[in-house]
């Protein structure tokens, strides 16, 4: 083995991305497969079967990206919202005696966060904050050029007291996740166009000029720009980096984020601060979870 590629899987809600990565980057044979959610032991096999196609003897290691909090030191996922994974299961351990190489794991959002920080829309930062709207919101920080490696569930900051119930099996109120992600988006686009009407299509009649559907993206952007306003008071970041499926609803979230983040912002950080759209697109999470494979590799 050259220690030059490795094989990173990107677990999300609804699919998992495989493929093999280069040390720059680049990946190659990339595959595509539902998620399981059914239970944990159909998710451990349809990551087993994305694994497996992909596996040769040139793969040095393997990096996973989860939607979950990691423990580090155990090796285990904690708390998954939108998967059937739980602390039971030794995932590093399992995965590594299984293949016989070095695994490694991350939470989904920081490793993309980490793939923007190298490759994309961060590469010339040094320190940023990425936040991931998707089936959930995810985020990562990278501080003085080093990932920031806790749970970073930003999703999970609360931005309203009491405020809505949070997604999956999450039993908090108020959290950001329920007002920006593309679920969220769904449920208001449904509730005021019908139920033929999903987040994507929303962006399309925002697009047509739709002035109902530019007010929900509105919203969502609002909200979001509470949450980045936050985050700008921990991290000071030089940029906020957004990704995921929803990050394609562009402006219309974009621009009212940017004027709450400002007015929220302490000491001008606000106003500093650039807000913009991934430039690794889906790929982020997949190029993170390679890199994660290779820091395996110490």
């Amino acid at each position: 083995m050259d220690g030059n590629h490795v094989i990173g899987v990107d677990l999300g809600g609804t699919k998992i991305l495989a493929g093999i990565v280069d040390r720059d980057g680049r990946v190659e044979r990339r595959r595509e497969h539902p998620t399981p959610v059914t239970s944990q032991e159909d998710l451990l096999a349809g990551l087993d079967e994305a694994v497996s196609e992909l596996l040769h003897e040139g793969v040095a290691a393997i990096g996973f990206g989860i939607p979950s909090p990691i423990d580090q030191r155990t090796g285990r996922a904690q708390q998954a919202v939108n998967i059937p994974l739980d602390a039971s299961v030794d995932f590093r351990a399992r995965m590594s005696e299984r293949y016989g190489v070095p695994v490694g794991i991350e939470n989904d959002a920081n490793a993309a966060t980490y793939a923007e920080f190298h490759f994309g829309a961060a590469r010339e930062a040094h320190s940023m904050v990425m936040l991931t709207l998707g089936t959930g919101c995810g985020g990562g920080a990278v501080v003085d050029g080093k990932l920031y490696r806790g749970w970073a569930e930003f999703g999970h900051m609360v931005i309203e007291y009491d405020g809505l119930p949070c997604q999956g099996t999450c039993t908090g109120r108020g959290h950001l996740e329920p007002y920006v992600t593309g679920v969220a988006a769904t449920k208001l686009a449904q509730e005021a166009f019908g139920p033929a009407v999903d987040a994507h299509r929303l962006v399309r009649l925002a697009g047509e000029g739709e002035p109902r559907a530019i007010e929900i993206l509105d919203g969502i952007g609002r909200h979001l720009g509470a949450g980045i306003g936050t985050l700008v008071n921990i991290f000071n970041p030089e940029l906020v980096v957004i990704g995921g499926g929803f990050a394609a609803a562009g402006d219309f979230v974009l621009d009212p984020a940017r004027e709450v983040a400002a007015r929220e912002g302490l000491a001008g950080a606000g106003e500093r601060l650039r807000i913009v759209r991934a430039e690794l697109g889906t790929a982020a999470g997949l190029i993170g979870a390679g890199l994660v494979a290779f820091d395996a590799l110490g």
